[in-house]
């Protein structure tokens, strides 16, 4: 059976997605909840007509996060930590912090589950890379130095 999803499952499809699914699953699970509609004649001619509309504002909003992920490779972030004697940082550089820092210098939005840290946690002080996904499959590579506040 065809339906339209109305909002995003997980190994299914996402919002405004035309997927086909067990006649059952959908009776009984999707349209009752209100998570899809059935793909009749006249749902399918209007997701037609929406869909031109979706793939311009999808094609704006890549061209975005382009813009957003050339910011973010030219830059070098500086993030300040209290340390020790021994350039040790008290506590470790969350991801958070960086998101936190990222929106106050560039005016970026970026979700702290969308840094990834190869170094795993930092707790020194010195200069790492993080990867910052920004949408799908468009991400940055962020230069950061941890510097002694």
């Amino acid at each position: 059976m065809e339906i339209i999803l109305k909002k995003d499952v997980k190994g299914l499809g996402i919002a405004e997605d035309l997927v086909s699914v067990k006649p059952g699953f959908a009776r009984n699970f999707l349209i009752p909840q209100g998570i899809a509609e059935a793909a009749t004649t006249e749902a399918k001619a209007a997701w037609e007509s929406r869909r031109e509309e979706r793939e311009a504002k999808r094609a704006a909003l890549i061209e975005e996060f382009k813009k957003s992920a050339a910011v973010l490779d030219s830059a070098k972030l500086s993030i300040g930590a209290k340390v020790g004697t021994t350039d040790k940082i008290f506590g470790s550089i969350s991801t958070h912090q960086l998101a936190q820092t990222i929106q106050d210098q560039f005016s970026i939005t970026v979700d702290r589950r969308d840094i990834i840290l190869p170094a795993g946690e930092i707790k020194t002080l010195g200069t790492y890379k993080a990867i910052i996904r920004l949408f799908e499959d468009i991400q940055a590579e962020m230069e950061l130095e941890v510097v002694a506040e």
